[in-house]
């Protein structure tokens, strides 16, 4: 894709700009859902809260104003300077199971009026569908990309390709294959609002990084995913895009939106946040308002509290801290918490794409453990030419020694403690970490060993590290300290 370029990185998450024939979008950002019959909030007012592009459903424009949306363009329709993606009905196709529109009339019809990026008539399969189901729909929807491509070969549009395939993992890597063979613009993730939904958020997480194994640069689009809680995860994952509905949709029911979750505004009494909206009214202000009113003050805070954690994520990548982002953001629910420790399986794909140097390592918790910089200091240890024939390793940084023993990391050239990741990193004294970090050292340890078996070690450690270090080979001399 000539129009992407990658501007700053970090875990697997990036900084990018994608140029459409409506200007540009700096991503990762929320495209938020416009439905032209009903603009909850007007499409001209969308900037305010810091979008730079919005979605909306090209089969409804169809039905409702066809010949109007021919005759102005989607920008007119929606009275809005900034680009536009458009949905193609599959929702509709999800919900009612079936539309009223063949691919290529609703492919070609995006492109007549104008839309900047366009998505054709794919088949949502919900999750946990059977596999012959999911093979079925996904072949349908290969088609119709294919014939999407060269309905588009003309335009100035960008094309995106939905990745399908259930939660059948090997499918969606199938389908993440097949699309990019065909060449999109970009990939959204579809149907996996079920997922989040029910929070579940380790299947997600487990799709996300299926599609990310094989869409190693172009801009991948998470259909439907529209609350905060989601989106450092999602980033870090590899999502560059996201739609928002959840705005309006939690709104209606009075549902506040937070970083952490979602409030109920009957049970409220402070506002968490100092957007507009919580700095102009109180819960109870609000609670005492007619509904319509209130609906759209609730909206117009989701909204900003959704794009400031947007700009949050961004400065993270900016300042390579997304891992501490992550790893704050998840423990708001356990099985958000579950999704991230999925990376663990993935360790090799997260290696590949986190940046090797860094300003700081700050240890927040145990899933600082998986991080890829553990992983290569771990690695690098085993690749060293060590001169000596007899090696001091201390977990007493007051000791002349060779290496020193480090929570996480395991054995540190005592040349390499002060450079990253294991000499910069803030970490809490042996005595109040978690056994974990403790353990995971050890392990690095007894690696170095064993990697070794012609080198003496002569090691030297306090009694935390005792009961880990049992098992040593016979080049190691354990010793404890006072």
């Amino acid at each position: 894709m000539q129009k992407f370029e990658i501007i700053d990185k970090d875990a697997m998450g990036r900084i990018c700009r994608i140029d459409t024939p409506h200007g540009r979008i700096e991503t990762p950002t929320i495209l938020p859902v416009i439905n032209p019959n009903i603009p909850f909030i007007p499409s001209d007012k969308m900037r305010r809260f810091g979008a730079e592009a919005v979605i909306t459903n090209s089969y409804i424009i169809y039905r409702t104003m066809r010949d109007e949306a021919i005759e102005k363009g989607i920008h007119r329709i929606l009275d809005i300077n900034m680009p536009v993606m458009t949905d193609s009905g599959s929702y509709q196709l999800m919900v009612y199971g079936d539309v009223e529109i063949t691919n290529a009339e609703i492919v070609e019809f995006q492109k007549i009026i104008g839309s900047d990026i366009v998505v054709p008539l794919d088949i949502p399969t919900p999750p946990d569908a059977e596999r012959g189901t999911a093979s079925n729909d996904l072949k349908i929807t290969l088609e119709r990309e294919r014939e999407a491509k060269m309905l588009l070969s003309d335009s100035e549009s960008l094309l995106a390709l939905p990745v399908q395939g259930s939660t059948h993992p090997d499918l969606r890597r199938f389908s993440a294959e097949e699309s990019k063979k065909i060449g999109g613009d970009i990939y959204p993730i579809g149907a996996v609002v079920p997922l989040m939904d029910a929070y579940r958020f380790k299947d997600l997480a487990r799709i996300i990084l299926e599609v990310r194994s094989v869409i190693g640069v172009e801009p991948i689009h998470l259909f439907g995913c529209g609350h905060p809680m989601l989106f450092a995860m999602a980033v870090a994952l590899g999502c560059d895009l996201f739609d928002s509905a959840a705005y309006a949709l939690y709104a209606k029911d009075d549902r506040y939106l937070t970083v952490y979750g979602t409030k109920k505004l009957s049970e409220m009494n402070y506002f968490p946040c100092k957007c507009p909206i919580c700095s102009s009214y109180s819960p109870e202000e609000l609670r005492k308002m007619e509904k319509s009113e209130r609906e759209k003050l609730i909206a117009q805070h989701n909204l900003y509290v959704s794009f400031q954690e947007i700009d949050t994520i961004k400065q993270a990548i900016k300042e390579n801290s997304l891992f501490e982002l992550v790893e704050k953001r998840v423990r708001a629910h356990p099985n958000l918490l579950a999704g991230w420790r999925l990376i663990k399986e993935y360790a090799d794909l997260m290696e590949r794409y986190d940046p090797k140097m860094k300003r700081k390592f700050l240890y927040t918790g145990l899933d600082s453990i998986y991080r890829p910089a553990v992983r290569r200091h771990s690695n690098a240890l085993l690749n060293i030419e060590w001169e000596k024939d007899v090696l001091v390793i201390s977990t007493d940084f007051g000791m002349l020694a060779d290496l020193y023993l480090r929570p996480v990391f395991g054995p540190v050239p005592a040349e390499m403690l002060e450079t990253y990741p294991a000499g910069h990193a803030e970490i809490p004294d042996e005595d109040f970490i978690e056994t974990e970090a403790i353990k995971s050292a050890a392990e690095n340890l007894l690696k170095l060993l064993k990697n070794n078996p012609n080198k003496k070690f002569r090691i030297y450690v306090s009694e935390i590290w005792v009961s880990y270090l049992k098992d040593l080979p016979p080049n190691g001399e354990l010793n404890v300290l006072s």
